[in-house]
């Protein structure tokens, strides 16, 4: 990404959370009020659950300041990932809110009190209901457009927190018409969302920290580029690797006629990285190169026939790389197992007796390939 692009994302973020700050900590402080004056356990956890949601804002900014720090000698790759961090922190922070008010709404059942409200305390809950379905909806809907998982999980959990503000706000009407204090059980029920929400953000993180696979989208769009060049004939075993939102460095491989001298492939692989930069902000750190027959109408012919045996195995998604040498009797090809087969040791006996069977003066040399993106061609 742009360092303009750059700038103007983490000022979008950082103008969000100091926001959700501001909201959060003004909600706290009135419910907090309401709900020790009114004797309620469940406002009086739904304001911590706003100081609660006032820190990860902080956390926010912070990872997002971290984050923005250039790379160095320890760094090289940048500090993008810290963004991945903190949404986990906030993730945790989450889950302690709600393992918190579990506790006290157990307690609360256990020795239970009864509430008295007033006109004030339904004003402030009801007013708060509307901050917050407001606010989870503008902080989740800045997160989508900064690609900011932090964001993304604050506006999540704003939202899940209207919900308990409008719970309470049942419970009080139910308690003022009825006698009945739902209060404490109302207080456990939100808490178990609570967590549930928790370790659902929890573990979206995790497994951003540990890589996830690329967008099929944006895998397609660079196979699209890198194909458009003339001479390229497919775009394969493209990794991306993710350093944070939005940067990615990667690797691929192009296949070009063999009749391709070394001072065209290195004025073109040149073109091809300049172009994946400008057009999808992918850093192509490497780029392999397959060659393929031209002059031989037995390698063309050829070619095809193996392309046919291998789609016949069950797990097989591609073969690409093919290149026939008559001279030591060899053939070669890579082969794309999915990640669905049981045993790619048992896929490649079977595609090697196959073609063994078809072709039995060559010898295969097949290499497995792993298609990071996992689609079929």
């Amino acid at each position: 990404m742009s360092d303009k692009k750059t700038s103007s994302r983490n000022k979008g973020i950082i103008k969000t959370g100091i926001l959700g700050i501001a909201a959060n900590v003004l909600l706290a402080g009135f419910k907090a009020a309401v709900g020790i004056l009114s004797n309620s356990i469940a406002i009086t956890l739904d304001a911590v659950n706003n100081i609660s949601d006032a820190a990860s804002s902080t956390i926010t900014i912070a990872g997002t300041k971290l984050a923005a720090k250039r790379p160095d000698k320890k760094h090289p790759f940048g500090y993008g990932r810290i963004e991945y961090l903190s949404a986990m922190i906030i993730s945790v922070i989450i889950l302690y809110a709600g393992i918190t008010s579990l506790v006290e709404s157990i307690k609360k059942i256990i020795t239970p009190e009864q509430p008295d409200y007033s006109i004030a305390a339904f004003i402030i809950v009801s007013v708060a209901i509307v901050v917050k379905i407001l606010l989870g909806l503008y902080v989740r809907s800045r997160g989508k457009k900064y690609n900011s998982s932090s964001l993304v999980n604050s506006g999540k959990d704003a939202l899940m927190d209207s919900i308990i503000s409008a719970s309470t706000l049942i419970a009080a009407i139910v308690y003022i018409t009825t006698g009945v204090s739902l209060e404490a059980y109302l207080g456990a029920i939100i808490s178990l969302f609570i967590i549930k929400s928790g370790f659902e953000m929890l573990k979206e993180a995790i497994s951003s920290v540990l890589g996830e696979k690329a967008d099929s989208d944006l895998a397609k769009s660079i196979k699209a580029t890198v194909c458009s060049f003339p001479g390229v004939e497919g775009a394969y075993d493209l990794v991306l690797h993710n350093y944070g939102p939005d940067s990615y460095n990667g690797s691929v491989h192009i296949e070009v006629p063999d009749t391709f001298s070394a001072d065209e492939l290195d004025k073109m692989l040149r073109e091809i990285t300049l172009k994946v930069y400008s057009e999808h902000n992918v850093i192509l750190t490497a780029i392999g190169v397959y060659s393929h027959n031209t002059s031989d109408p037995d390698a063309v012919e050829m070619r095809k026939r193996v392309a046919e045996l291998v789609s016949e195995v069950p797990h097989t998604l591609q073969t690409h790389g093919f290149y026939l040498n008559k001279e030591k009797k060899t053939v070669r090809f890579d082969v794309v197992i999915s990640f669905d087969a049981p045993s790619k040791e048992s896929v490649y006996t079977e595609i090697y007796d196959k073609v063994t069977s078809a072709y039995p003066d060559y010898t295969p040399q097949i290499v497995l390939d792993t298609d990071f993106t996992e689609e079929k061609e």
